[in-house]
């Protein structure tokens, strides 16, 4: 498919209340979206690295740039045959992950709309509902997150994540294990900790969590391996798989028990579907993951979880979670709090809603083939 068109925009869209993790308190979230555009039809992608580099060394700003001054001139006129080939014609830019990853899934849409299939069927998913958790991040006191996962719990929520980091941690999860003896959970430490802190893993051991969520240095597969030998708690490396590299290493030296896929952590669709191969290859089950995007963006979390590796619930996160209005149109079907139904629709079956694009936006870019 020929590329004779496509557009970057840099959003930032405010949430309703501060969501407070490891790395701070965000009060808006921020992404970038990508369109491709084949004289015929257009692809959307999203990716939202958020707008500071806490998560990753990526922002909305770095993207932008880098997809607009890089990526865009090394594609636009060019005939793209896979997401293979465009990663490849990628690799010139070193990292920038995000930034590729919106343009991946722009041309994943884009071609599923011209093939007039949808999304689920191009990646080879399997399921027709998926199974999505919730997270909780770190709330003013325990008795205000007892009576939150209470309502959750009643609400049919298959698990729960707590966001984990020095001051909420320890007591935390014994005071929710102590009032739920039963709840599935974990936590995420969001790269919090090093390996002076394993007694404190090992404490963990015994409050039954389904597994440890990154809880070493963002890069890191070596000292999260010797963590691994050293718990009994599987760990979940999330942060640290940033490539399909990353994840046959990890693999290789046992370095964790489950791997989180974000779309936009690892370059996109085309890599996610490389890493759940890598991981069902090696009998390591794996979920996906999000990055609080639009409904866009969680559209492609919630294809991604039809995958046949995908064997723990996922983070596809309601939009009315963090949002007043949602930046895209249409909301995934969620028929019941943590289940999700794919649009039979061509392609991703979202769009930008118009109105809200130009509220949110704060940069844009255009170009044309010659």
């Amino acid at each position: 498919m020929q590329i004779d068109k496509l557009a970057i925009f840099r959003v930032c869209n405010p949430i309703k209340t501060p969501y407070t993790t490891a790395f701070g308190t965000a009060n808006a979230f921020n992404s970038i979206l990508v369109k491709l555009d084949n004289g015929k039809y257009e692809g959307w992608g999203e990716a939202a690295p958020m707008g500071f580099p806490g998560f990753s060394s990526e922002t909305d700003v770095t993207a932008f740039h880098i997809g607009g001054k890089f990526l865009s001139q090394l594609i636009i006129g060019k005939d793209i045959s896979s997401g293979n080939e465009l990663q490849k014609i990628f690799m010139s830019v070193k990292g920038n992950s995000f930034a590729k990853g919106a343009f991946d899934m722009a041309w994943w849409d884009l071609n599923a709309r011209m093939q007039k299939i949808p999304i689920k069927n191009a990646i080879g998913g399997t399921k027709e509902k998926v199974s999505a958790g919730y997270t909780l991040g770190v709330m003013q006191d325990i008795d205000s997150l007892l009576e939150r996962i209470q309502v959750l719990m009643d609400s049919g929520y298959p698990r729960i994540k707590l966001k984990y980091c020095p001051g909420w941690d320890l007591d935390m999860v014994r005071s929710v294990r102590s009032a739920f003896p039963d709840l599935i959970m974990h936590i995420d430490c969001n790269s919090a900790y090093t390996l002076d802190d394993i007694d404190m893993f090992k404490k963990l051991d015994k409050y039954n969590l389904a597994m440890i969520e990154q809880p070493l240095m963002n890069d890191d597969l070596i000292d999260h391996a010797f963590l691994q030998k050293q718990i009994a708690t599987p760990i979940c490396l999330d942060e640290s798989i940033s490539s399909p590299t990353k994840a046959r290493q990890a693999m290789q030296i046992k370095a964790c028990r489950f791997i989180n896929i974000k779309h936009g952590r690892v370059g996109g669709i085309t890599n996610s579907l490389k890493i759940h191969n890598i991981c069902q290859d090696s009998g390591v089950p794996c979920w996906i993951g999000a990055m609080c995007e639009s409904a866009l963006g969680v559209t492609f979390s919630m294809n991604l979880a039809t995958l046949p590796n995908v064997k723990y619930p996922s983070d596809i996160t309601p939009s009315a979670k963090f949002y007043e209005r949602n930046l895209c149109k249409p909301i995934p079907d969620n028929p019941k709090p943590g289940l999700f139904i794919p649009s039979e629709e061509h392609g991703i079956g979202v769009v930008p809603d118009s109105e809200m694009l130009k509220k949110t936006t704060l940069d844009q870019f255009e170009l044309l083939a010659n």
